[in-house]
């Protein structure tokens, strides 16, 4: 059974390492392990410190690396739909080359590094799959395709292709324009199915899981917190937070500030997080590039364990709509009614129990709902919104 592990986080923060340092490690390790790129501007081969192309590029033993590649991918996935694309630019005056380029629309190169996760699953050739994954907001985007992509095939896409069967050929005698044949139409069911199938792999908590990368500066801390409700809305599960670049308490004077703004911090992470584990990495005194400094910063990381375990299993919360309103589900294990305190303020819900406290930035579709209700039962905490309606200005609370 082929693992899956997706490293994400906020620009900057070092994600592209720590999914190297993983990948080289498990390679070390026994696993025969391939590490992709699924972000268009890619690092990937830097951090290896040398190049990797469109297909896989062995690295060491038992490690592949590879950086997807737009044109490469698409004519992998893309081509037949690209081609009555490109044809129909032609149609409308372009030229050949800029019809060629046109023709490349927004999304489909990250789509089909997307897709490459799949194919590698499929052929069976590795034991595991590390994806550094784009920025966090690309990611979302992303990992939301899937979920759109099977609403499509279901709803609009039978009664799309019904319509333009029948008017195709009219609108071809009396325009020229060209109409797309059976293959482009298979051609789309097929990217949809292809799409569903990364869904059901991602969303696999057997298969698969995400890793959340952030540094301790509080900016990328509340980016990491809405990246996390977000992954768990789409059904994507989160086993492991890594801090990347934890200053050492000798760090000197010129970095003492710093120093003491990481401590302040540190426990907001393992708080906002819980129960998912977090990991820190330290800020090493020389640039993590090459194998010798991943190796370095994959040992920091995980030490003696073995880097393709889950280092949890479950859902820390869960959003889900019943009937006329969303219900958040809290699972709040030996804690009794009495010691749970809620507050919210905006898009933040607060939830303290004795002296620990945690905030929750809620999904979008809740941010304007009002609190209706809830409860405390069998270790479970429920949190009811109005499906519509906007919340009172200030704080809402409930105890």
């Amino acid at each position: 059974m082929t693992r899956i592990i997706v490293y994400t986080g906020k620009g900057g923060v070092g994600k592209t390492s720590v999914a190297a340092a993983t990948a080289l490690l498990a390679a070390e390790r026994g696993y025969r392990t391939i590490v992709l790129s699924t972000d268009a501007a890619h690092s990937l081969g830097d951090s290896f410190d040398r190049e990797l192309g469109p297909e896989p590029t062995e690295i060491a033993p038992n490690l592949w690396g590879q950086e997807s590649e737009v044109f490469h991918n698409i004519d992998t996935h893309w081509g037949t739909i690209q081609d009555y694309v490109s044809s129909l630019l032609r149609w409308r005056g372009l030229d050949d080359v800029m019809a060629e380029e046109m023709s490349v629309l927004p999304g489909m190169d990250e789509l089909a590094s997307l897709l490459l996760i799949a194919d590698h699953y499929d052929s069976g050739r590795y034991d595991l799959i590390v994806v550094d994954a784009a920025p966090t907001g690309e990611t979302l985007r992303l990992l939301g395709l899937p979920e759109a992509g099977r609403w499509w095939l279901d709803r609009v896409y039978p009664i799309q292709r019904k319509i333009a069967a029948v008017a195709a050929p009219i609108v071809g005698r009396m325009t020229g324009m060209p109409t797309p044949k059976q293959d482009v139409y298979e051609a789309g069911e097929q990217l949809f199915r292809q799409l569903e199938h990364i869904h059901d792999l991602l969303a696999d908590p057997e298969l698969t899981s995400v890793r959340i990368v952030l540094n301790l500066e509080r900016m990328v801390i509340k980016e990491a917190q809405r990246s996390f409700t977000y992954f768990h809305l789409y059904g994507y599960p989160t086993d492991l937070v890594v801090c990347n670049r934890v200053l050492p308490d000798d760090a000197g004077d010129y970095f003492g500030a710093w120093r003491e703004a990481q401590k302040r911090y540190r426990p907001m992470v393992d708080e906002s997080f819980a129960p998912v584990p977090v990991r820190d990495a330290p800020f090493f005194d020389e640039e993590v590039v090459g194998e010798r400094m991943l190796r370095a910063l994959g040992a920091a990381v995980f030490g003696d364990a073995d880097p393709t375990e889950f280092f949890y299993r479950g859902r820390p919360y869960t959003v889900r709509r019943d009937g006329e309103r969303y219900v958040l589900e809290l699972e709040l294990p030996f804690t009794s009614r009495e010691e749970v305190k809620l507050s919210r303020y905006g898009d933040e819900l607060a939830i303290t129990v004795g002296s620990w406290r945690r905030n929750l930035i809620l999904p979008r579709i809740l941010v304007d709902a009002e609190t209706v209700g809830g409860g405390f039962r069998d270790h479970m905490l429920r949190i009811e919104f109005a499906a519509a309606g906007p919340v009172a200005a200030g704080q809402k609370g409930a105890g």
